[in-house]
Order: structure tokens, then sequence, then C-alpha cells
């Protein structure tokens, strides 16, 4: 079984059968509270799918695009998880939970404030269906940076299901997708920066 985990917006736990099936999901809208509920979403999740910490074999880490501290707190919750019991990481691009499965080709764009969206780019009918890295832009400019994609639906989560990103780590396994990096996916620099 897969536990998922993803915070680049709310927060949201999920454990997932190795047959594809949403066991059981518990996630919070609330992109200021990450860290006062990944613990209870956590303990909700397992006991929902009725399984214990020692039946999970791999854990699914949500990468963002996401600001930094809730990004940072979901992927340090199935850091410490994964390594505590042993387990294989699986890191996922977290528009993948919108955009891997989408019948057709698709842009999927979530608001990373300061006025700037990150988008993904998403094409039916391949392996790997995210055509590239995400990338950030001001909304006024993405008919330019999408180039050819600009005509295609765009798709606007009001939040990234951790059990769409567990699938899409199954999906990944079956089709032989090669794993991205675990580190975060930070689009801009840092506001502050350590003087060398």
């Amino acid at each position: 079984m897969f536990l998922a985990i993803d915070s680049s917006m709310g927060t949201s736990v999920a454990v997932i059968s190795l047959a594809g099936e949403i066991l059981s999901e518990h996630t919070s809208e609330d992109p200021r509270a990450h860290a006062e509920s990944i613990g209870v979403l956590l303990q909700q999740a397992l006991e929902q799918a009725r399984v214990s910490a020692e039946q999970i074999t791999a854990v699914v880490m949500g990468v963002g695009p996401g600001p930094y501290t809730g990004l940072r707190v979901g992927m340090a919750a199935a850091q410490a998880f994964a390594l505590s019991r042993d387990l294989p990481l699986l890191p996922v691009v977290s528009h993948d939970a919108s955009g891997w499965f989408h019948p057709e080709d698709c842009v999927v764009l979530t608001d990373q404030r300061r006025g700037e969206v990150a988008y993904s780019i998403y094409r039916s009918g391949t392996a790997n269906r995210r055509s590239a890295p995400p990338e950030l832009a001001r909304p006024q400019e993405l008919d330019q940076v999408l180039g050819d994609a600009k005509d295609l639906p765009r798709i606007v989560p009001q939040s990234l299901s951790a059990g769409a990103l567990g699938l899409v780590a199954l999906d990944y396994h079956k089709s032989g997708v090669a794993w991205g990096s675990p580190a975060p996916v930070y689009l801009r620099t840092p506001d502050v920066t350590v003087k060398s």
C-alpha cells in the first residue's frame, strides 16, 4: 500500500492500494495550517483505511510547485515516515494529481501568489504525460509562454488530491516513467539568502 502526502496547496493525505483503489483520503484546504493538520490527517487516513503504518510499502511525496513553508511541511512528513520505516520515497510533481489522467491535452495552473501562476503542460497518449517541468508566469503572459499550448483547456484546481497523486505514482511504476528529484519545486528565488 502507498501512503501519499501533498501540501503544495492545502494538505492532503491518502492511502492507496497497489490495485489502484483510494482506500482513504483526508484533506485540509487551509493554506496556513499545514503543520497543525498533517499529523491529524495522517492518523485519520490510516484509521479510515484500516491499515497500520507497518502495512505501508512506499510513501508518495508531492514536491510542488508550492510556497516554501507549506510545501516543506508535507515533504518533511513524507520523508520522516519513509525514513522511520526504511520505505521507498516516491517524489511526484504535485500538478500531476490534476493533469496526469486528464483525457485530453491540457494545462494545469496553480496560484503561486504575488500575481504569478505555476503552469504544467500535459499531453495525453504519452508515457510521461507532463511535457516539461512546471514553470512560473504572470497570467497576462500565459498565451505567450505557452506557445502552441495556449489554446489547450486550462485546469485550475482549488486543491490537489493526495489520492490522485498516489494513483499517478502507481502509473509511473507500471509505465516505467522515471522518478523525479526528491527536491522541492520552487519556481522563484528565495526572499532571504545567506551571505557567504
